[in-house]
């Protein structure tokens, strides 16, 4: 039997990558490890759990609820919705390294148009892939998906390297796709890094 012996020092390094993310040091918020989950709100929890895993491999992991404070200031005082929302959420994981939870609210006051990126508190979730145009192939067969123009590919910006598109689900919310084979320009300016998808073992 062949036995690779790593160096205590090489190890101790990748150990304390594993443990504190690369680049990370104790400022800020006392005991933080990273991003636990995103979340968003869909019109229909159940076609909104269909949506991402038929088409984005994530798996549903439980639904909660509903949850509600009928009579008291509960939702108003703890999550800042109207007293009398009513929420029911699901989480579901979407490849190795993200957790996506979906909540669908009834609120007396609830707005059901989606704000756009320009707005505050506008935002998107965006999927790395390997083949951007294979993939707006296959968005365009899904009914009610939107995509928003043609791939574009940046160039002479610290993010170069980069070819995305957005689009909209069919309730409206903005989403993105990325790819970047040959990584982003910032990399030969910085030895910072940003979470890289493409380095994952277990990716498919």
């Amino acid at each position: 039997m062949t036995r690779t012996f790593i160096p205590v020092a090489t190890a101790t390094l990748f150990l304390a990558a594993l443990c504190t993310g690369a680049g990370a040091s104790a400022r800020g918020l006392p005991g933080q490890v990273g991003v636990d989950h995103v979340a968003i709100t869909v019109p229909n929890l159940v076609d909104g759990i269909q949506f991402f895993s038929d088409h984005f491999a994530c798996d549903h992991i439980f639904t909660a609820g509903p949850f509600s404070d009928p009579k008291g200031d509960w939702m108003a005082t703890n999550i800042g919705v109207h007293p009398r929302s009513v929420v029911t959420i699901a989480m579901m994981r979407c490849g190795p390294t993200q957790n996506l939870e979906l909540f669908e609210y009834e609120a007396p006051d609830q707005k059901i148009t989606p704000p756009k990126n320009s707005d505050i508190g506008g935002n998107h979730i965006c999927f790395y892939v390997k083949d951007v145009a294979a993939a707006v192939a296959y968005l365009k067969t899904i009914p009610g998906v939107t995509v928003m123009g043609e791939p574009a590919t940046i160039e002479g910006q610290p993010n170069g390297g980069i070819t995305f598109v957005y689009f909209t689900t069919p309730w409206g919310q903005g989403m993105e796709l990325i790819s970047y084979a040959d990584g982003m320009d910032y990399e030969r300016e910085t030895p910072k890094r940003m979470f890289d998808v493409r380095t994952m073992w277990w990716r498919r």
